[in-house]
């Protein structure tokens, strides 16, 4: 049987083990992970089963989606069982398609929110490519109309979007790659985070992006990979800073990227002296090679690596203002892997996909 792993005070246990239609009725949930390369053919078909449960609102992928830089082991150890090499060429040709097929699709009717990450810029793929391949879900009908009522002039998708649902704010920044965020992304995120401000309507905003902002337990692979990255991530922390501080309001910081999950990522001495520490969650865990956790990250609230799963919010629990949400980590085993996705790529892929697909030493 799956275990989950679960972070919330224990009053709150059996409103989060309930399905959200048992749950109280303002109650409902979402889920989040991202970096579903390598393995994530088999391993997000079962995060998106395991997450149907709770009967989730939407679910959102944080970036890289594909390695890109060589063919994925479950690119190749699907055409291996079919007899078929894993041509370089081809692979390029075909994986954005394949995640189109064997992650995207698995969600059924669920809207599925997409963010670019670093993976998805490797060449001979860009980020023109991506917004060409991936119109239908960064032009989703609820994304297009929040976009238009921000900038009428505004009429093309782009890989920074937001959109809003029961007075939260869902926001995806755009950091793939390391000249990012640039001037025209900090003004419009400057602009969305203003008219929330103004809007008593909006309790929450959640940030998402791919890249953790600077000088966070994941600091060594993040943001601080570039000067650029430094300084206009601070300015993005202090930017949510003043925002909660100004009106009140709740912020939530999510991001991917290192492959591993962490609760508390910004409770670093840095944050401590400039500002203070947001909520911040790594969720990296959709089937990527798994990292060493820093050796930080015992300053972290909870931090564990070499697992696939979730993170899960409920929104509006039991007994709390509108707009809280809290987030646990839903861990899945070997054995929650589908029948007929263990059928297609072979058990033994399967399992190596769990004992190993990890890095020995922490990525520099």
């Amino acid at each position: 049987m799956r275990k989950s792993t679960l972070f919330f005070p224990l009053a709150f246990a059996s409103v989060w083990l309930l399905p959200a239609h048992a749950a109280d009725n303002a109650s409902w949930y979402f889920a989040v992970s991202g970096d579903s390369r390598n393995c994530g053919d088999i391993v997000m078909p079962a995060i998106a089963r395991d997450a149907q449960k709770y009967k989730p609102a939407f679910y959102w992928h944080l970036g890289d989606i594909r390695a890109i830089s060589g063919p994925d082991q479950d690119f190749i150890e699907e055409h291996a069982h079919e007899g078929k090499p894993a041509d370089p060429a081809d692979y390029e040709k075909q994986a954005w398609d394949d995640f189109v097929e064997n992650q995207i699709k698995p969600w059924g009717e669920v809207p599925f929110y997409l963010g670019i990450g670093n993976h998805e810029v490797v060449a001979p793929k860009n980020r023109a490519a991506f917004v060409a391949r991936f119109q239908t879900y960064l032009d989703r009908p609820e994304l297009r109309e929040q976009r238009l009522k921000d900038d009428p002039q505004a009429t093309s998708a782009k890989t920074y979007f937001h959109w809003q649902r029961d007075g939260i704010d869902f926001i995806y920044l755009d950091n793939a790659t390391l000249d990012q965020f640039d001037a025209a992304q900090l003004d419009w995120f400057r602009g969305v985070l203003g008219r929330d401000r103004r809007d008593p309507s909006i309790r929450t905003v959640v940030v998402g992006m791919h890249r953790a902002l600077p000088e966070s337990i994941s600091a060594n692979h993040s943001m601080n990979e570039s000067p650029t990255g430094v300084a206009s991530g601070r300015l993005v922390y202090h930017m949510l800073l003043k925002f909660k501080g100004q009106r009140q309001k709740t912020v939530y910081v999510l991001a991917s990227h290192s492959h591993y999950f962490m609760d508390g990522t910004f409770n670093t001495t840095y944050w401590k002296a400039h500002g203070g520490v947001l909520p911040g969650w790594i969720v990296g865990t959709a089937g990527a090679e798994r990292y060493p956790l820093p050796p930080t990250a015992i300053d972290a609230k909870f931090a564990r690596t070499n697992i696939y799963g979730y993170l899960l919010g409920a929104v509006n629990p039991a007994g709390k203002p509108p707009g809280t949400i809290h987030f646990h980590f839903e861990e899945l085993k070997e054995e929650n892997i589908p029948g007929e996705v263990v059928t297609r790529f072979t058990r033994a892929a399967v399992h190596e996909c769990f004992v190993g697909n990890r890095r020995s030493t922490p990525i520099e």
